[in-house]
């Protein structure tokens, strides 16, 4: 089982080692999202540390697993798996990595307040954990949300979370990412 923070770039990298190749709330690994989202990052020339958490940012599912022993997440709740990935981290990676991952939800769910079609254009399972994590914002929420430092990275992050979800994709393992996460681990953004 993990610690509660997590202590080295090796630790996180053997969690997904362990945990990867288990279903995310789509039909594709837990793995295999992660590099999707961080090489939608990359595509787009996001600075390290959003490349980073795009690749990090469901680490609290898989945290969930390890702690429950199995791969079958819990359909009917909400784990709060953006705050304790964010916190699990926040030992070895920089706030520029743990903030957006920890403000990602809140990003679907300011999006889906203010964009017409957001909600629908969201996957199965991402309107599915959407009604767990409380729906869309109201509008005074969704004002504060907008005002918080870290937003617009955390809606850049969010937007990668929406493309990287495609069945036949082969993006490159999470553990070729090992160099970028050591950088940001020495010198932190």
């Amino acid at each position: 089982m993990s610690r509660a923070a997590a202590s080295s770039v090796d630790e996180v990298l053997d969690l997904y080692a362990r945990w990867g190749d288990e279903p995310y709330d789509e039909a594709l690994s837990q793995s295999s999202h992660a590099a999707q989202v961080a090489a939608w990052a990359e595509a787009e020339g996001a600075p390290d540390h959003l490349v980073a958490a795009a690749l990090l940012h469901d680490v609290g599912h898989l945290l969930a697993m390890e702690a429950a022993g199995h791969g079958r997440p819990d359909a009917e709740a909400d784990r709060r798996h953006e705050a304790v990935g964010a916190r699990w981290l926040a030992a070895v990676l920089p706030p520029g990595v743990t903030a957006p991952i920890a403000l990602h939800v809140q990003a679907k769910r300011y999006r889906c307040a203010v964009e017409p079609g957001a909600e629908a254009a969201l996957s199965a399972g991402s309107r599915a954990s959407l009604v767990r994590q409380g729906g869309p914002m109201a509008p005074d929420a969704a004002e504060r949300f907008a005002a918080r430092p870290g937003a617009a990275d955390a809606l850049r992050l969010r937007t990668w979370d929406d493309a990287g979800k495609v069945l036949d994709a082969e993006p490159v393992p999470v553990a070729s990412h090992r160099a970028l996460l050591e950088r940001l681990v020495r010198h932190p953004s």
